[in-house]
């Protein structure tokens, strides 16, 4: 610049004012130019941590957490692992990283809950390579993908399928593993899940350097990865929305977060519900490119939640109020299963109903809770297995009974054919009914959004005795009964002789 401007000095201008308008001219020039080359050399350096401006994966701004009568404080976490609040609540007490990055651009944690032994795992500016992961686009209809393999719908995921980005002084010249196999055995075991998807996904995460993390785009609000494995069955499905709705509150998430799907499954009539309990849901291979998230919470799998985990250990935790708990602290009761329920009626814009809204009424829904035909997913033939061999006949009866009975309340028999209904309508039958009746089977779950003094009767076939359906109603605090068959058929006149029993008890 003084070259210049020397030589401006020795070339002749008639006046001097003229002189020195060029010359701040030529200075005012020369210092955009500096800044404009600053600008383009700092933007090349970083352009693959943000080649795009922030991206939504909502069309609208996130959902806000509704208000539930029996939420209960989520944080500090439980410093007992027996207690209720670590199977079912926060015990994710232990947190670690498994390598601390100075100054490093991305950030990574995992909180262990030695009760459930899995951990939920969050990171920051997490960059996920779809073109990494191997499996199915996910998200088809069932018809157009019919005899899909279910190994092509779950992922595989090579090196670098997800990055975390190192800002190192020392650099890292070649991509390095983000997790060892001894940070994995502690806070991500095997246990008994033979193929252990988030295991293997931090197994393939690694730092990198810039160069190496180039974003096609941003998500700014944050996300849940979820893979689902029995993603088609109600019971399975309810064990990952309850363990995404933990993942939440346990991450502190202020609003409801978006749901990546890590998986390829085809579209089902469940994705409704996902849709409403969260902000927004997304296949990962729906991605045309590298995608990098502000805050990634990674959701533990269905299989390592109280849900699964208690058919295979003994839990002795039953359900109670929020009020009875804040009054009453007691390490073996818990109300969460409540707030979850309550949840779900309010993802579909059901008014909650609370204990001192509930009236004495002589008017009484029994719902019976069919199992029907359907096509579940591409390897489904569209027949379900039979749980109770003669359940029109028992229906049937029942339905007589109701409309000729001779008490002193009015008994409206439901027909609940769950498959022909929105979840919208299932949960408004669940929560309208005062004995929920049914042969063992996953829409039996559903009795997670019950009111407080319903009762369950399960009847259950020789071949099915399983607890899954005890078990919530306990952690519920319902009333459960059960009529045990020796066989797969029921005897009507038993059945109604049940209902008599749980009629009189109610009042009627």
């Amino acid at each position: 610049m003084a070259v210049i401007l020397k030589l401006l000095n020795q070339l002749h201008f008639p006046h001097k004012r003229s002189l020195q308008l060029l010359s701040l001219s030529l200075l005012f020039f020369f210092f955009n130019f500096i800044h404009l080359l600053t600008f383009f050399h700092n933007h090349h350096n970083n352009n693959h941590s943000s080649a795009t401006p922030p991206h939504s994966l909502s069309s609208t701004s996130p959902k806000p957490w509704p208000t539930l009568s029996s939420l209960l404080p989520w944080t500090p976490p439980s410093p007992s692992p027996s207690s209720c609040e670590s199977f079912f609540g926060n015990g994710f007490a232990r947190s670690s990283s498994p390598q601390p990055e100075p100054g490093s651009g991305s950030w990574f944690r995992c909180h262990y809950n030695a009760a459930l032994r899995s951990s939920v795992c969050e990171g920051g500016r997490v960059l996920m390579d779809p073109g990494r992961i191997r499996m199915s686009n996910g998200g088809e209809r069932i018809e157009e993908v019919f005899g899909r393999l279910d190994e092509d719908e779950l992922p595989v995921f090579e090196p670098g399928a997800f990055r975390l980005r190192s800002r190192n002084g020392d650099g890292i010249q070649v991509p390095k593993r983000a997790v060892s196999e001894a940070f994995l055995d502690e806070f991500v075991p095997q246990g008994q899940v033979v193929r252990h998807t988030m295991r293997e996904l931090f197994r393939n995460m690694e730092f990198v350097v810039d160069h190496d993390f180039h974003c096609n785009e941003w998500i700014e609000e944050p996300t849940l990865l979820v893979t689902r494995y029995e993603y088609a069955n109600v019971f399975h499905t309810y064990t990952d929305w309850y363990s995404s709705y933990v993942s939440s509150r346990v991450t502190g998430l202020s609003t409801r977060p978006n749901v990546v799907f890590l998986d390829g499954h085809a579209r089902t009539q469940l994705e409704e519900t996902w849709e409403a309990l969260f902000s927004s849901i997304r296949f990962a291979k729906n991605f045309t490119g590298p995608v990098c998230f502000r805050h990634a919470v990674f959701v533990p799998l269905g299989y390592e939640t109280a849900w699964f985990k208690a058919l295979s250990q003994p839990l002795d935790c039953h359900g109670t109020s929020a009020r009875d708990l804040l009054s009453n602290p007691d390490d073996r009761k818990t109300a969460r299963l409540s707030e979850f329920g309550e949840m779900i009626k309010a993802a579909f814009d059901l008014q909650v109903k609370t204990h001192t809204s509930l009236k004495p009424s002589l008017e009484h829904n029994v719902l019976f809770v069919r199992r029907e035909d359907y096509v579940a997913h591409p390897r489904h033939g569209g027949k379900v297995e039979s749980r109770l061999s003669n359940e029109q006949e028992v229906f049937d009866s029942v339905r007589m009974w109701a409309a000729s009975n001779h008490t002193d309340c009015r008994i409206n028999l439901i027909n609940g054919l769950f498959g022909h209904m929105s979840m919208r309508e299932q949960i408004r039958a669940i929560e309208n009914a005062s004995v929920i009746i049914g042969a063992h089977g996953a829409g039996l779950t559903h009795v997670v959004s019950a009111l407080p003094k319903t009762v369950i009767l399960e009847i259950i076939s020789y071949e099915f005795r399983r607890p899954h359906f005890q078990f919530i109603a306990q952690w519920k605090g319902l009333d459960y009964q059960a009529i045990k068959l020796p066989g797969s058929s029921a005897d009507p006149k038993e059945v109604i002789k049940r209902l008599k029993r749980i009629m009189k008890n109610i009042g009627c």
